[in-house]
């Protein structure tokens, strides 16, 4: 059997592996969230092939790469991640992937960036090891039972913006403002609590699971035992917990243009500040501190007049380009000579 045979063969097997849902006639784009640690040394070597290829089947998003793995949320049509399924499949290194999937009815994000970071996702903590040394996987169906114990510390690792619009009941919220501010706030946390007071468990959760990852390693590390997190994140949750037997209260954050999901990953209700990027109501946006593109109640006292000067003329461009049916970002704006 020749070369160009084999291929074909080992093709048709990964096709046949990769279980991509197909989206719903109203939302036929796909939505694919994973990660994976596990050590790249050549990391940097991965970034022009995977940005080659992900621009070559139409795909959008963001996918990190850093020596302690992968990252990324991507969007595109059902073939297009079938089809980088395949190829990440291909490197034993991200073999057996479980991405976490939605879908929505326009694409998710507005460009494809393939980008090398030094983590995945930032913590700051050299000494921890998310590769060998997590907590325990506890699956969606048995996360009520946990976190309604009541010596079981749930703490929500995600940033304040994220958690204002929604978290499961009885979540301790960190107010960090970002994921580097965690490992000095649980600390300081679990010290102030008297010793006979301390909690037997500790339950985390956070999107799709990977900054859990990172804090229960901290804590691990640190001599906890008994350290628990949501395998899948609120993502699995909301996908596979019935909304009447949930215990989590609002929406999810998610980091692309829907903004927020509900359960069953139905688009949630708000939309975001493209000056800012906080989360907005419907009843924020009508407040007078609200701009399109330009400011709301979250920034409008942090950005200066040059600022928003510079954003108006942003949001002046992105029309503009909408006007001619031009693309005023992304891999299609770089490629057209009169934008």
């Amino acid at each position: 059997m020749n070369d160009a045979t084999q291929a074909v063969k080992r093709m048709m097997k990964q096709q046949t592996d990769i279980d991509v849902p197909l989206p719903p006639p109203d939302r036929p784009v796909v939505v694919a969230a994973f990660y994976r640690f596990v050590a790249l040394p050549d990391f940097e070597a991965v970034q022009a092939s995977l940005q080659k290829f992900c621009d070559g089947q139409g795909i959008l998003g963001t996918i990190l790469l850093a020596p302690e793995g992968i990252n990324g949320t991507v969007s595109g049509n059902h073939q297009a991640l079938v089809a980088l399924r395949i190829w990440l499949e291909d490197d034993a290194r991200f073999a057996g992937l479980m991405p976490k999937y939605s879908f929505a009815d326009a694409p998710a994000f507005y460009r494809m960036k393939v980008r090398l970071k030094q983590e995945i996702v930032t913590m700051g903590q050299a000494d921890i090891d998310p590769e060998n040394s997590v907590g325990t996987y506890v699956t969606p169906d048995a996360w009520n039972a946990l976190i309604r114990q009541p010596d079981t510390l749930v703490i929500d690792t995600r940033n304040r913006y994220e958690v204002a619009i929604g978290t499961f009941e009885n979540a301790v919220d960190p107010q960090t403002a970002s994921f580097r501010d965690f490992p000095a706030w649980i600390e300081n946390y679990l010290a102030d609590i008297p010793t006979d007071e301390q909690p037997k468990n500790i339950a985390m959760f956070c999107t799709g699971g990977i900054r859990c990852e990172k804090a229960t390693s901290f804590l691990r590390a640190r001599g906890f035992e008994n350290v628990f997190h949501l395998e899948g994140g609120i993502l699995k949750y909301l996908e596979t917990v019935p909304a009447e037997d949930s215990t989590w209260q609002g929406e999810c954050f998610v980091f692309d243009q829907r903004v927020s999901v509900k359960h069953g990953l139905a688009p949630g209700a708000y939309d975001m500040c493209h000056a800012c990027r906080m989360p907005l109501t419907a009843a924020q946006k009508q407040l007078d501190s609200f701009e399109h593109g330009v400011s709301c109640l979250h920034c409008i006292t942090t950005h200066d007049d040059a600022d928003r000067a510079r954003f108006r003329e942003r949001q002046k461009q992105i029309r503009l380009s909408k006007l001619r049916g031009h693309a005023h970002i992304g891999k299609a704006a770089r490629q057209n000579p009169e934008i």
